[in-house]
């Protein structure tokens, strides 16, 4: 009754699997028939600090009793306490901007980078260099931003332009022109296969870029809010950018995306905006997932966590080496990297009938983005679930 409702009213843009969740306790749900599945999936990376997190569920549901909403034209407690925070974990001196998603956030990054562009220089500075392979979001100007021809379909064209895609990273030296205002990078290709890039070369292409005033932005919307084990993946590579995103786990499950920047005098009023954007309910919210974040990771669980999900993925990777090529990515931000599209798809199925929910990305990477408040116990379980579902393909 149920799929055929949503079948119905709700536009297919997803080829959903129809199971009913219908509650979740960290990282395991359950669903209407009381069947429980272990999460290594996270809602996309989303649900950081887990499913079911009472204290993220008073702060949001204490906020609500007062004000859910006023708009930005007035000043919005939380957000101001949000960006506090944002801004001392990271170790940047930045400012941000709140918008609802990691699209958003990165629609954000590029008129700051077109306007530093305007401004700056003589002439008209407006290109972003992008790389094959990443992913950046789903408007119009995000996707095109996204270094994925598969995404680029005529059905939605014309594509603004001013975007141009490397292979690696060496070739961005001489892609650069006197039109270039910016390089926008994902530190590790989430939706492109799990894959980090060599920390010494994002080093020197970040110097290189300081030197020549051209813009680093780097897409933190699925590596940051300690996915990658530090707040942010550019603190792990020792790097400082000019704009950074970012979205997913900083909220825990509320929509949130946040554009920060070191040119804080960029934007004047008007140049940009949000209705929703970083509203009572959702910095109230997110504040509190970053504190309990914040906590777990001084107190060492998280370096735990993160030490014991590799070893539990390294057993895996090991007994089943007849269907993996590669063991890829960083903290707990994980993939498998399978021999075939095939061999991932059989996997993935199997998986899910064993009750363990995991992701694909790129054309062959088994992904695996559990909540960071993931325990061994359910660690434990789902990597028992998905060597059964490996072994039954």
């Amino acid at each position: 009754m149920l799929e055929n409702i949503d079948k119905q009213y709700v536009l297919h843009t997803y080829a959903r699997n129809y199971v009913n969740f219908k509650k979740g306790i960290n990282a395991t749900l359950f669903d209407e028939n009381s069947k429980d599945y272990i999460d290594f999936t996270s809602g996309i990376g989303v649900v950081s600090v887990g499913h079911g997190n009472q204290k993220v569920a008073d702060a949001i549901y204490e906020q609500v009793q007062n004000i859910t909403h006023i708009s930005n034209l007035y000043l919005i407690e939380p957000q101001a306490l949000l960006a506090q925070k944002i801004q001392e974990l990271s170790g940047y001196d930045m400012a941000m901007f709140f918008a609802n998603s990691g699209a958003e956030a990165n629609e954000g990054a590029i008129k700051i980078a077109r306007k530093y562009g305007r401004t700056k220089f003589g002439n008209q500075r407006y290109k972003v260099i992008t790389l094959e392979h990443s992913f950046h979001g789903r408007t119009i100007t995000t996707v095109k931003a996204t270094g994925q021809e598969k995404m680029h379909s005529p059905n939605f064209s014309p594509y603004p332009e001013g975007f141009s895609y490397n292979n690696v990273l060496n070739d961005i030296y001489t892609s650069i022109d006197d039109e270039t205002v910016a390089v926008m990078l994902e530190l590790v290709q989430g939706e492109g296969g799990v894959q980090p890039f060599d920390k010494d070369e994002i080093q020197q292409l970040a110097k290189f870029l300081k030197e020549k005033e051209i813009l680093l932005i780097i897409d933190e919307v699925q590596t940051g809010a300690y996915r990658t084990g530090e707040f942010l993946a550019s603190n792990l590579y020792e790097i400082e950018p000019d704009i950074i995103t970012m979205a997913k786990g900083v909220g825990g499950g509320v929509p949130i995306g946040v554009v920060m920047t070191k040119h804080k005098d960029i934007f004047s009023p008007g140049d940009h905006g949000s209705t929703f954007g970083g509203n009572f309910l959702v910095t109230a919210a997110a504040k509190e997932v970053l504190t309990q974040l914040d906590e777990y990771k001084t107190a060492g669980a998280l370096d735990e966590a993160i030490i014991y999900f590799e070893k539990k993925l390294n057993e895996i990777y090991e007994k089943y080496s007849e269907y993996f090529t590669q063991k890829v990515g960083l903290g707990l931000m994980r993939g498998l990297r399978a021999k075939d599209e095939e061999t991932l798809s059989a996997i993935i199925k199997s998986a899910f009938n064993e009750g363990v929910l995991v992701l694909k990305a790129g054309k062959n990477t088994l992904r695996l983005l559990p909540p960071l408040t993931i325990s061994k116990e359910e660690m434990d379980e789902g990597f028992k679930r998905l060597d059964n579902a490996i072994s039954k393909i």
